[in-house]
């Protein structure tokens, strides 16, 4: 069994990746970029041999497709977001412990496939507020809840 720590990162890194989904979902001229791209490095010029043709209007039609299946990945991605949610609040000690745990992923996670998938660079002040959500999450982690509470509640 993972802890609750486990599964709030998990569903952290997931709500980013559906975020990455609804965005390529939905903004066609990321995928058309993509298959350009893709469509420039895979073509051969036809001097060599063994040449492998790829129609460069392919991708005209083939964000359609594309932008489907990260609409359906966008869906699958917030199902298993929220179960895991779910298990980290179980198994945490505190909801604020796996909701911080889980922002914090979240916010990271966001950062790491903004940079590699769109190429996104954040500002100073974006990172000074990530540090200070960490700092929160360090703290939160650190502290255990009193054991004079937890006497309390056994003795009713």
């Amino acid at each position: 069994m993972l802890s609750g720590s486990v599964y709030a990162l998990l569903a952290g890194f997931l709500g980013a990746a559906a975020s990455c989904s609804a965005k390529l979902s939905l903004g066609a001229s990321y995928l058309t970029e993509l298959c350009d791209r893709g469509v420039r490095r895979w073509a051969v010029p036809e001097s060599r041999t063994l040449t492998l043709q790829i129609d460069p209007t392919a991708c005209e039609w083939l964000h359609i497709p594309l932008r489907l299946l990260c609409g359906v990945l966008l869906f699958i991605c917030n199902a298993v977001m929220w179960t895991f949610f779910a298990k980290a609040l179980r198994h945490s000690s505190s909801s604020a412990q796996a909701t911080v745990t889980m922002t914090a992923s979240n916010f990271i996670s966001s950062a790491f496939l903004g940079y590699v998938i769109f190429g996104e660079s954040h500002a100073l002040l974006w990172w000074v507020g990530i540090f200070i959500t960490l700092l929160g999450l360090f703290i939160l982690h650190g502290s255990s809840p009193p054991d004079h509470q937890l006497d309390v509640k056994k003795d009713e």
